[in-house]
């Protein structure tokens, strides 16, 4: 399947996900309001860090070692078997911490101990998200696009139906309630669809740890983790900063941007997911590579351009649409950000090597040197220009990233 084809089909579940995620934020932005909303980015950010301990954080790996064994049905067992008994460990692990601190992860990440009964549900339903998780990898390195798309939106409508109605009966709670449960829903659903598929067998998954797969998902897991810590507990650092020094409400409007950022970027991120990760981990060839990532820039990059543009020059419908009248002093917070939208999917478009061939050093290394220049540049700013500084924080941090990656791919892709 081409990248075109992959575009497609991603892009309706993705206007799909886009439509019901709007409608959601709709609601909460109604029946919560910004400071909500920025209690609500805290969660699904440590969701992000928690739920990539949960899995192993070898999804990446999975999907990998899935397209690149795509004949190889011993090879492919052998990885899905350890990859099962590794989430299953791991969640087991995390759903206890979850249970035994629930009290001081609500203090925490909730700045009270009111919401320590979300931690508790997430500790019971975790290890459905990482099965969820887990199997949703597998399809995509299979290939079996049709089926991973409509599992999503399969998903988004759920999440759209429980999400309403848990905000409009029990307002915020609801909202964080319905967080640590949609995913777990979708794993019956997941279930369903890959026991259909013609290569599934319980005996796969069945095979105990094998040592090989478990070095190499080993070094996807070491990736993952230094990802999701550094990314999601930059954007906590950065929204606490703003909500302790300029007020929750100004860290929800950052939390607003943010929220329209990902979601007209999703339809490219997947894409990026979805095709470009297996593609990218099949190519030996370095003529193919620079094939590959030249169609990539052709055809993403002017969407990209051209959807960012459009959203600057209607935001202040966008901000109608999507949020309330509460959320317009976010305006002046679009000029930039998606500037910075602009230059970040130009650098994924050539950092996604870095996962597709296990760069582990280099991938770790820029992790660690990005989200933290981004902390410190988002503070120093902020203190300078106020609330817009974060986005220029983020314009600049990516831009340095862009120029690292232009500088490092050019000697992995054109010598030979």
């Amino acid at each position: 399947m081409t990248l075109v084809k992959t575009s497609v089909l991603t892009a309706v579940s993705t206007i799909i996900k886009v439509f019901t995620a709007f409608v959601i934020n709709k609601v909460i932005s109604i029946y919560i309001g910004p400071s909500g909303l920025a209690l609500i980015g805290q969660l699904q950010d440590f969701n992000s860090i928690i739920m990539n301990f949960a899995t192993g954080a070898i999804n990446n790996g999975v999907v990998k070692y899935t397209a690149e064994y795509k004949d190889n049905m011993s090879e492919k067992g052998k990885i899905f078997s350890t990859a099962l008994i590794i989430t299953v460990v791991s969640s087991i692990i995390v759903a206890l911490g979850l249970y035994l601190f629930d009290k001081n992860l609500s203090i925490l990440i909730l700045k009270t101990d009111r919401y320590a009964n979300i931690f508790s549900i997430f500790g019971f339903t975790i290890i459905l998200f990482a099965l969820n998780t887990l199997f949703m990898s597998i399809l995509n390195g299979q290939k079996e696009i049709k089926k991973f798309i409509l599992i999503n939106i399969i998903s988004s409508l759920l999440s759209l139906v429980l999400t309403s109605f848990l905000i409009i009966q029990y307002s915020l709670e609801g909202a964080l309630m319905a967080l640590v449960l949609n995913q777990s829903i979708v794993f019956f659903v997941t279930v369903f669809f890959i026991t259909k598929s013609n290569w599934f067998a319980i005996k796969y998954f069945l095979q105990g740890i094998d040592k090989i797969s478990l070095i190499k998902l080993g070094k996807y897991s070491l990736m993952a983790l230094t990802s999701i810590i550094m990314v999601p507990a930059s954007y906590l650092i950065i929204r606490n900063y703003i909500g302790e020094h300029l007020g929750w409400n100004n860290a929800g409007y950052w939390q607003g941007i943010w929220y329209i950022s990902s979601m007209y970027l999703m339809v490219i991120t997947t894409s990026l997911g979805v095709y470009y990760l297996p593609k990218l981990s099949e190519i030996k060839d370095k003529k193919k590579l620079k094939f590959e990532i030249i169609s990539g820039y052709k055809i993403i990059m002017p969407l990209v351009i051209v959807i960012a543009f459009s959203i600057y020059l209607f935001r202040e419908y966008v901000i109608y649409f999507a949020f309330t009248n509460k959320f317009l002093p976010m305006l002046e917070l679009f000029k930039w950000q998606l500037i910075g939208d602009v230059i970040k999917i130009a650098s994924w478009l050539l950092s996604y090597l870095m996962i597709a061939k296990a760069m582990t050093k280099i991938f770790i290394v820029s992790e660690i040197a990005f989200s933290s220049s981004f902390v410190l540049l988002s503070i120093l700013l902020i203190q300078q220009f106020g609330l817009i500084g974060v986005t220029y924080a983020f314009t600049i941090n990516y831009s340095m990233y862009f120029l690292f990656t232009i500088i490092y791919f050019r000697k992995v892709i054109y010598e030979q």
